[in-house]
């Protein structure tokens, strides 16, 4: 005879090669779950004091991760797909999201959820954002100014797409919304040019690993005609809550956005 089988209904033991997956987990009450996450974690605070860093972004320590024996590692993008393969290679069970839109940031918290076997308490935590999300398409403002979100300074990225979608609910107007749609960074890149040609109401800079240099930009060759540089309305956002794609962008990413674009309205220039 053969012995009853002994099946795992949902995962026990995870590990978040990056931050969103740990967000929504703590968020879905199934942190216990966790057993590793990247060194870029920030949200929730805690979760580096309760939590063994095990990886970075683009690389980490297989034999580390293979030791917490875990049941499904989560990560995110094409970026983490050579870094994916090593430890598919190793037998490990690995889910790799790629969202890059609203919708599809919605989407990863409910397949997580479902993953877990917490649907309705993703379904709860969806419906919350959603109805965040329909309360700014509701008080959309007549004026928009114009905003130019530079992701890095050299080359010049602007702004993802689920980036480019917040600034639009938050009352802006990306310049570079037509390229939004690009996955690969190499599609957003953008010259000093076409920004002058654009003129920004409002220059935003959340550049993904450094500070932003706020005298380097006043001083950009050609720049001083920018309605952003003529009215000081160069600021910095940080990147933890607005370039990961999960719940921090719809929530305190969204509302500093919207924060900076009414401070830079023309009226209010």
């Amino acid at each position: 005879m053969i012995s009853a089988l002994s099946i795992r209904r949902t995962p026990e033991r995870i590990v978040c090669l990056t931050e969103e997956p740990t967000e929504i987990l703590y968020l879905l009450g199934e942190a216990e779950r966790i057993v590793g996450i990247t060194a870029y974690t920030e949200r929730p605070a805690h979760a580096k004091k309760e939590k063994p860093v095990v990886s970075a972004f683009v690389g980490g320590s297989v034999e580390r991760i293979k030791a917490l024996k875990p049941d499904l590692v989560i990560g995110f993008s094409d970026v983490q797909a050579d870094y994916a393969n090593k430890l598919i290679k190793e037998n490990l069970q690995v889910v790799i999201f790629n969202q890059r839109s609203i919708a599809e940031i919605l989407q990863v918290i409910l397949m997580i959820g479902r993953l877990v076997g917490a649907n309705d308490r993703a379904e709860a935590l969806v419906d919350t954002y959603v109805a965040r999300i329909n309360t700014f398409k509701a008080n959309t403002p007549a004026v928009r100014p114009r905003v130019y979100f530079e992701e890095w300074d050299d080359p010049k990225i602007s702004a993802i797409q689920w980036v480019s979608e917040l600034i639009s609910l938050a009352g802006g107007e990306n310049i570079f919304a037509n390229r939004a749609a690009g996955a690969a960074s190499a599609a957003r890149h953008v010259t000093s040019q076409e920004v002058i040609a654009a003129n920004p109401d409002l220059f935003i800079g959340c550049w993904c690993g450094k500070k932003l240099d706020h005298d380097a930009v006043y001083a950009r060759p050609g720049w001083q005609n920018i309605a952003a540089i003529q009215n000081k309305q160069v600021h910095e956002m940080d990147p933890a809550i607005i370039l990961q794609p999960g719940p921090a962008c719809l929530t305190d990413g969204l509302d500093a956005l919207a924060s900076l674009i009414a401070g830079a309205t023309p009226e209010s220039s």
